[in-house]
């Protein structure tokens, strides 16, 4: 079972993660940013109209900040448990989009939902995950030395 604080750290660095791609698209949804897009006039003045738009920097650097916070947690956690959580992101992503966007939440997006918090829950509490610094597979422990 994972500790409570590489579990807060773990959900810290996937909800940071979720809010950035909300920063994102609410950057991408910018008036000047989709009338580039919508000119067709090449890379050159989507790149401008992208790289001036304040939500899409927040959202980056948002999410740098959880790419660091997520090093920490892979550093500590099995992969396959850590990697597990991302799709928390996905929870919170649905979430958020209807909650700031207003999208359309059905059914089939529900159900979905609840099977990969069931699967969240299964790997969470499966027991043999382990928790400490990470430590090179055998193979990659031979491969290493001269």
């Amino acid at each position: 079972m994972l500790s409570w604080s590489i579990l807060a750290l773990i959900v810290i660095a996937v909800g940071a993660s979720a809010l950035a791609q909300v920063a994102l698209k609410h950057g991408m949804a910018r008036e000047t940013v989709q009338a580039a897009l919508a000119a067709g006039g090449g890379a050159w003045p989507i790149a401008l109209a992208v790289a001036g738009s304040p939500g899409v920097w927040i959202g980056l650097t948002v999410y740098g900040l959880s790419a660091l916070l997520w090093l920490f947690v892979l550093a500590r956690v099995d992969l396959s448990v850590a990697y597990a959580f991302v799709s928390l992101g996905f929870l919170l992503v649905m979430a958020l989009g209807a909650l700031v966007f207003g999208e359309p939440l059905t059914g089939r997006k529900l159900l979905g939902t609840l099977l990969v918090a069931a699967g969240i829950w299964l790997v969470a509490t499966g027991g043999g995950a382990r928790e400490g610094p990470a430590e090179p597979a055998p193979a990659a422990q031979r491969a290493a030395r001269p």
